[in-house]
């Protein structure tokens, strides 16, 4: 009969135990057994819950402490040499040291980090696979088979997940010249054919193999490697009695354009995303082969909008009357990952707009619904879709979500509302006039550490335990203390901490219509870094200023330029869930014209150089290349009708991380904007490569310091890497910043860390001095002539 399924559970906790446990362990304050004590705790709640709720497919193995890429790296041994030997997955200080870096002055020990990415065009950011010439792969660890023993032990039945070998590799990168990671994928096989036959032997009926990259436009390369490992992995699963089936999992996507590849492999089971790739149903269908399993993802797995039950009911049963109820599973079209875990939990939410959503565990209740649906008849059902049907018209009747002035304005938005009055030559002499700056030019991202007390007055502000009066008073002095410490050290361009800010998305949203917030609705981002998205469910405009107050107070304090800090249009939209009742142009313009009126207040309010961060541009871009055109031509023109009512004098900045830019080189510099901020120390100013090709004519600041990771860059470190950005730059586009803001961060790491960084650029001044390129080390007010 048709059987519930579930691809992946979120790992985090409903109070974000797992975050809790971790920062403990690094923080010396719980030792190892404490922390695998915790996340058995939480690993037994997720399948519990999923056992209750009536579901028969029960993944296991998509539990981390970190992230399941790298998981994967740590069971396949691909740890590079810099972190020694990786003996088992819970040597844990050479795991974490492989996603966040270590350093140990007493040991002498200092390593950085693994490059980190996003996830396909998600807000979870996954550590990319290094592969070397010399690349070996071994079983080094055995925690899918742990995992699912330790289900079984629970009496629970799970089917593990892995991720592909072919994504594996896709996903990662190599460090040397000539060396594809594909090339490796024969040494690679090995590895997980011993995983496969160890959990037939424990008993898995079923292992889910993920392989998101069959999504992608793939070459004749890759899809041969497809090809060539699943043919591999049924001939040794074959030799060993095929005591374990197999349930390919493509997400995110369509992998029509791949279909004839995907169709010819020996799998036994196909998971098709429904709810992003709805089209492409029929296609599989009609190439799906006799006695194939197909997993319907019918629940959205990215979003927290109800099901329309019975809509999604009319689809099962087509699927179902064509290929038959056994070989029929009902899933979400993803793992639960990207969503919060229970909306029980909000339970101050307003009642209307909570009424239409679904989290992780009402997501398990929808499949179960359905697929008892399938199997029992409508009738037996009766009670759900009718409480579904009243859900979803309380939504679509209500007088809240659309606002006729906000699309009237939206509407009449035309070509000069998309265009800074003069070129960016021209611009730059007057922001040079207007701010002085030097060569190499310091500033930072924005935000300062979020210390204990900040978080602390937030709180009690909120909960009315101190007055408003109290509470902006503390602010003022935060925001002092920044300012003074930035002027001490010698930072160029300052801001002013965001001490008041919670989130760079929640703080604009709870001064937007349209927004509503959740309180205890977490999603992992990377590591322990969780957010609460926002949710957008009307149409959005700015009642008021939301900056002015504290950007013009830092402002008064200094003679400095301080910098005004905003959150672009798209990365508003993109770190949220996003009403699904219109196209997301059309939102992502309405949050740009918000916008656009908070550049201007701050602007009127003298400030001279205002950042719109857009760190989700490149996130946002469709999977497939055919389709980016079109997106990125609504994401150009959002940000610059953000940006472009200003004066030329204004300088505006932009900040993008944790991307590859390469393929959208050109979208960036229709950006327009007068100076970009990029992540690119991980990458060892990798990612430049792009600018200098392109030759980008405006300025770039290239991240020269890891914020995601604890340890402290040297001054010399950190000035060979604004040396190495000379190389692909003019000196004159250069300026020195850290890859991202310093919220996470703690003052005892960031103060000699900035320090450090404002003393590589100095250094870098007088070498430049010194060969004559810039009299006394001021900017040139021309354009630069030598990148054309």
């Amino acid at each position: 009969m048709t059987t519930a399924s579930n691809l992946g559970f979120p790992r985090i906790g409903a109070n974000r135990e797992l975050k809790k446990a971790l920062e403990s362990y690094w923080a010396g304050t719980i030792d190892r057994a404490e922390l695998e004590s915790a996340a058995a705790a939480l690993r037994k709640t997720s399948w519990r819950r999923q056992q209750q709720a009536g579901l028969e497919h029960i993944p296991s193995n998509d539990f981390s402490y970190y992230d399941q890429v790298l998981d994967t790296c740590a069971m396949v041994g691909a740890v590079p040499p810099r972190y020694g030997d990786l003996k088992d997955y819970l040597e844990l200080d050479t795991y974490f040291a492989m996603a966040r870096g270590a350093q140990n002055p007493a040991t002498g020990r200092d390593v950085v980090a693994m490059d980190m990415t996003k996830w396909f065009d998600t807000n979870y950011h996954y550590i990319v696979p290094e592969f070397a010439r010399d690349q070996k792969f071994t079983l080094a660890s055995t925690k899918p088979l742990d995992e699912f023993t330790e289900a079984q032990r629970l009496g629970v039945r799970t089917r593990p997940v892995l991720l592909g070998p072919v994504s594996f590799l896709l996903l990662g990168k190599s460090k040397d010249q000539g060396v594809e990671p594909l090339d490796l994928l024969d040494d690679l096989l090995p590895v997980y054919e011993e995983v496969l036959q160890r959990l037939g032997e424990a008993g898995a009926e079923w292992v889910q193999v993920d392989e998101p990259c069959l999504v992608l436009d793939l070459d004749d390369q890759a899809r041969a490697a497809y090809e060539r490992a699943y043919r591999q992995l049924s001939e040794a699963r074959a030799s060993n009695g095929g005591k374990i089936k197999i349930l390919l999992t493509t997400y995110f996507g369509d992998i029509t354009p791949n279909l004839p590849t995907v169709l010819s492999l020996p799998i036994d089971g196909l998971h098709l995303d429904l709810v992003r790739a709805p089209h492409q149903l029929d296609k599989v269908l009609e190439g799906l082969p006799e006695g194939m399993i197909l997993s319907a993802g019918v629940v959205d797995g990215r979003n927290i909008w109800l099901t329309d039950l019975e809509a999604t009911l009319d689809r099962l049963e087509g699927i179902r009357d064509r290929v038959g109820p056994q070989r029929l599973l009902v899933a979400p079209s993803c793992s639960m990952l990207h969503v919060p875990i229970d909306l029980e939990l909000e339970t101050g939410l307003d009642a209307e707009i909570r009424n239409w959503l679904s989290f992780a565990v009402e997501k398990l209740d929808e499949i179960a619904v359905l697929a008892r649906g399938l199997r029992e008849g409508r009738q037996a059902i009766a009670d759900a879709l009718q409480d579904n049907r009243r859900r979803l018209e309380s939504r679509r009747a209500s007088g809240r979500v659309h606002r006729p002035a906000v699309k009237e304005r939206a509407a009449a938005v035309g070509p000069d509302d998309l265009t800074r009055q003069s070129p960016f030559a021209e611009r730059r002499i007057l922001q040079q006039q207007n701010l002085g700056l030097p060569a190499f030019a310091t500033t930072t991202i924005g935000s300062f550490p979020q210390t204990s007390e900040v978080r602390a007055k937030r709180a009690a502000f909120r909960a009315g335990k101190i007055t408003r009066e109290e509470y902006e008073r503390f602010l003022e002095s935060e925001i002092e203390r920044n300012v003074r410490f930035q002027e001490e050290i010698g930072i160029d361009v300052l801001v002013h901490g965001e001490p008041e800010r919670n989130d760079m998305v929640q703080y604009f949203g709870e001064q937007l219509t349209g927004f509503i917030f959740t309180e205890k609705a977490w999603v992992q981002s990377y590591g322990s870094r969780y957010v609460r998205p926002p949710i957008i469910y009307g149409d959005v405009s700015r009642p008021g200023p939301m900056t002015v107050r504290w950007t013009s107070y830092a402002a008064s304090l200094t003679d400095k330029p301080v910098k005004g800090m905003l959150t672009g249009p798209i990365t508003m939209l993109q770190w949220s869930f996003v009403r699904d009742d219109q196209p997301r142009s059309e939102t992502a313009r309405q949050i740009a014209l918000a916008m656009r009126d908070e550049v201007c207040d701050l602007e009127a309010a003298n400030i001279r150089v205002i950042q719109i961060d857009e760190p989700a541009i490149r996130e946002g871009l469709p999977l497939r290349r055919g389709e980016w055109s079109a997106y990125l031509k609504w994401a150009v023109e959002c940000f610059r009708l953000a940006g472009c009512g200003v004066r030329n004098e204004t300088q505006i900045h932009t900040h993008m991380c944790y991307s590859e830019f390469n393929d959208i080189i050109e979208a960036i510099g229709e950006l327009d904007a007068d100076v970009i901020s990029i992540e690119s120390s991980r990458s060892q100013m990798e990612l430049l490569e792009a600018f200098a090709s392109y030759r980008y004519p405006n300025e770039i600041g290239p991240g020269v310091y890891d914020i995601h990771s604890p340890r402290i860059p040297s001054a010399q470190e950190m000035q060979d890497l604004i040396a190495k950005a000379t190389q692909q730059l003019a000196p004159e586009q250069v300026w020195v910043n850290p890859d991202c803001g310093l919220k996470t961060r703690h003052w005892e790491e960031v103060r000699p860390a900035l320090e450090n960084m404002v003393t590589a650029a100095k250094a870098m001044r007088s070498e430049l001095a010194g060969v004559g390129g810039l009299a006394a080390g001021r900017r040139p007010a021309s354009a630069i002539e030598r990148h054309g």
